[in-house]
């Protein structure tokens, strides 16, 4: 197994930051895992599971282990009536299985089109959007405890998800490596009879625009593949890590009160409680939308979107959202806080 010393991060982060791992490793296979985490006697060293680098700040060089999981394989491994369950090793690429399972008519995936990373991020933060998390397709995934090295499986219930949370967030973060995922799928090939997820107004106006009237896993990809990319930047042109912050969730009746004061305040009931504010909207109020800081700055289409536009470094980045806080906690008495890890 190479383990490389002093090594440089910028490819490996979508912002684009330079820093160094004191050591870096890859592993293409569960048993090449096991030897780098036991056999070589890194269980006591600081480690930390990189797969596309997409949800992560770094503020400073990482001092310890950066091990890059690039388990790759997709299998069938169920048939269920109308459904099928689908396994995924945690280094594919979270978009390019995506587009796999729509090649094969297998629905409940496709909302999430053109989401960055890799397959063993996406139980961790319980990615979400255009009205689909994976909590709801997710059947159960295997991890590896990072002190043994043994296989652990996980069934949904024992990921405590939660928006944009998991178990592994918590409780056991930086206590296992998350080796495969395993999704429960509808099976369109067996059921045409398919419940599509248009409940965004942003997809029914998409479809309408590509004049789509009977839609298929394919078109309702392609209309979320088109809103993100008008809205959100090319990593490969403009560094960023997608949406900084997480949307807050605020008890309703202070929604209630402060939208007295700002009557076009968005918000969506999120329990029986509490309700959920869109974070942009908060962010753009309070006039950073567009704004440039540095070599940094929050996105012109998107203000949740904070961007590197070249030569930023981890700390500037973090400098600006520290300042972002504080402006909307200060405007709104409402804390927003990041979606992205940092480092």
């Amino acid at each position: 197994m190479d383990i490389q010393q002093n090594k440089e991060l910028q490819p490996y982060n979508t912002f684009g930051l330079q820093a160094r791992a004191s050591s870096f490793a890859e592993a293409t296979d569960v048993q090449q895992l096991q030897e780098l985490l036991v056999k070589h006697g890194l269980l006591a060293e600081n480690i930390l599971i990189l797969g596309g680098g997409s949800n992560m700040l770094f503020t400073k060089d990482f001092e310890g282990l950066v091990l890059r999981n690039a388990i790759k394989g997709i299998e069938v491994v169920n048939r269920l009536h109308h459904h099928v369950d689908v396994k995924a090793n945690a280094g594919e690429n979270w978009h390019e299985f995506v587009l796999y399972c729509i090649a094969k008519n297998y629905g409940g995936i496709e909302n999430l089109s053109l989401i960055p990373g890799c397959v063993g991020a996406a139980p961790m933060q319980n990615i979400g959007a255009y009205g689909v998390e994976i909590k709801d397709v997710f059947l159960s995934l295997e991890a590896m405890d990072i002190k043994t090295g043994h296989i652990r499986t996980f069934a949904k219930e024992e990921c405590h998800f939660g928006y944009r949370e998991s178990v592994f967030k918590r409780e056991l973060k930086n206590k296992y490596v998350i080796t495969s995922v395993t999704f429960r799928l509808h099976d369109l090939n067996l059921n045409p009879h398919y419940n599509f997820n248009r409940s965004y107004g942003d997809i029914e106006a998409q479809l309408a625009e590509m004049k789509v009237f009977e839609p298929t896993l394919k078109a309702i990809s392609d209309a979320v593949i088109r809103i993100r990319s008008s809205k959100l930047p090319d990593p490969k042109v403009l560094g960023n890590a997608g949406s900084f912050f997480k949307n807050p969730v605020i008890p309703t009746k202070q929604y209630q009160d402060t939208k007295a004061y700002y009557p076009l305040m968005p918000g969506y009931i999120a329990n029986d409680t509490e309700t959920k504010v869109p974070a942009g909207w908060l962010i753009e109020q309070c006039g950073w939308k567009g704004k440039r800081v540095g070599n940094t700055g929050s996105h012109a289409s998107q203000a949740l979107v904070l961007v590197n536009y070249g030569g930023a470094s981890g700390k500037e980045i973090y400098n600006l959202a520290l300042a972002i806080q504080q402006s909307v906690r200060e405007k709104f008495n409402i804390t927003i806080e990041p979606e992205v890890n940092l480092y």
